[in-house]
């Protein structure tokens, strides 16, 4: 089977790994702090927060915001189910924006119709969770402008999109790279094995607020701070120098994860040259078939975590069709994703079929094709051989 996704790990990766399994330390030693002071330079953010998974990146930078019960977050119906849950995990509320029908990330048109509803029925939002949906950025520069006129908050979801970039519209300036945060207060970043990068699972929040840095480091940690380090306390009959200041989790990091995420970042640039040589191959070889390859965002650069196509209706096959035959024949695709608002648990909140039309269109007629750093010549070849004999069967 020619996986969707897969890890690339490396000798090095190993030997990194192996490396601190023999040390003192395998989790809460310096291997953290190093994966982190590693993903701010590469990110061009000023902080970074490691955790044990992107969720509980989304969760503690919604807390670190002040999300709390009866607020509002708002993000793209387009997207992995933690994106949206990260809202109810702070006891607040959920909504959505559909997609863009071109890139498939949230639509900044449809974003600023619901914020001027919203503005008149004085429904406050406290945070918008734009998607990098397969890698591709969003329009951050229009997000972060409207975020400015309404008041709210941004994280942003970059699960899929570590090395990913946009330039700016208005100047000749350098390319401003996901996580930097140069239009968001937050972002979020995945590194389960699928990812560009792994640390078998992890994630990691970047920020340029060191108040916001430093109350993410403090959740992730069962909201406890060392008294010395906090407030300077020097007592030596306070053996136990720690307090817990806030209702915190063990959302840490292992040293043996970091120094396995740290040695895979030395080779992104290499694994995100190969994902996009792939996504070439595959807009090369399919353009004449009918379905839809994904189009790029003027002045962006994807990290091409998925490549989505999209079965057209006038297609001879349709889309479950297509998903089943190349599954038989050893191809593993995927779907992503099923609209959130569709999944059974949202929809016992009111959400129904035809609230974000676009997003519901996207599903029907999406397959993930394969594309990671492993694929061979051979793999592609079997991929797009398959494709054409079924669609042009």
């Amino acid at each position: 089977m020619i996986s969707y996704g897969r890890q690339c790990i490396s000798q090095s990766d190993i030997d990194e790994v192996i490396k601190i399994l023999k040390s003192e330390l395998i989790t809460q030693g310096p291997s953290v702090v190093n994966f982190e002071n590693a993903i701010s330079e590469f990110s061009r953010a000023n902080y970074c927060c490691a955790v044990n998974s992107a969720t509980s990146a989304l969760h503690i930078a919604c807390l670190a915001l002040g999300l709390g019960k009866d607020d509002y977050l708002w993000t793209s119906p387009n997207t992995f189910v933690a994106s949206a849950n990260c809202a109810l995990y702070c006891q607040a509320k959920i909504d959505f924006v559909d997609i863009d029908p071109k890139y498939y990330t949230m639509c900044p048109n449809r974003l600023e119709d619901k914020l001027k509803i919203a503005k008149k029925n004085n429904i406050l939002h406290k945070i918008v969770v734009p998607v990098h949906y397969a890698g591709q950025p969003c329009d951050m520069e229009a997000i972060h402008a409207l975020s400015k006129e309404y008041g709210f908050n941004l994280i942003e979801d970059a699960s899929h999109a570590i090395g990913a970039y946009y330039l700016p519209k208005d100047d000749n300036s350098d390319e401003i790279k996901i996580g930097s945060c140069k239009h968001s207060d937050i972002t979020v970043f995945s590194y389960h094995p699928v990812k560009i990068i792994t640390t078998g699972e992890g994630g990691s929040a970047t920020t340029n607020n060191p108040l916001l840095a430093r109350k993410m480091e403090i959740l992730r940690s069962h909201g406890i701070i060392r008294l010395d380090a906090e407030k300077n306390i020097k007592n030596d009959d306070e053996i136990w120098n720690y307090e817990q200041v806030e209702l915190g989790f063990n959302y840490r990091l292992t040293d043996f994860q970091a120094a396995l995420g740290q040695s895979q970042l030395k080779r992104i640039d290499k694994f995100l040259r190969k994902r996009n040589q792939i996504a070439e191959y595959y807009d090369h070889n399919l353009k004449d078939l009918p379905i839809k390859i994904p189009l790029q965002r003027k002045g962006t650069s994807s990290s091409y975590h998925l490549y989505p196509i999209r079965i057209n209706k006038s297609s001879p096959k349709n889309r479950k069709y297509v998903y089943k035959f190349l599954l038989e024949n050893g191809i593993g695709v995927n779907l992503h994703y099923i609209p959130v608002h569709r999944h059974p648990f949202f929809e016992k909140m009111g959400f129904k079929i035809g609230d974000f039309p676009e997003s519901e269109n996207f599903f029907r007629e999406v397959i993930s094709l394969p594309i990671h750093p492993g694929l061979e010549d051979s793999d592609l070849k079997k991929i797009i051989s398959l494709l054409r004999t079924c669609l042009n069967g």
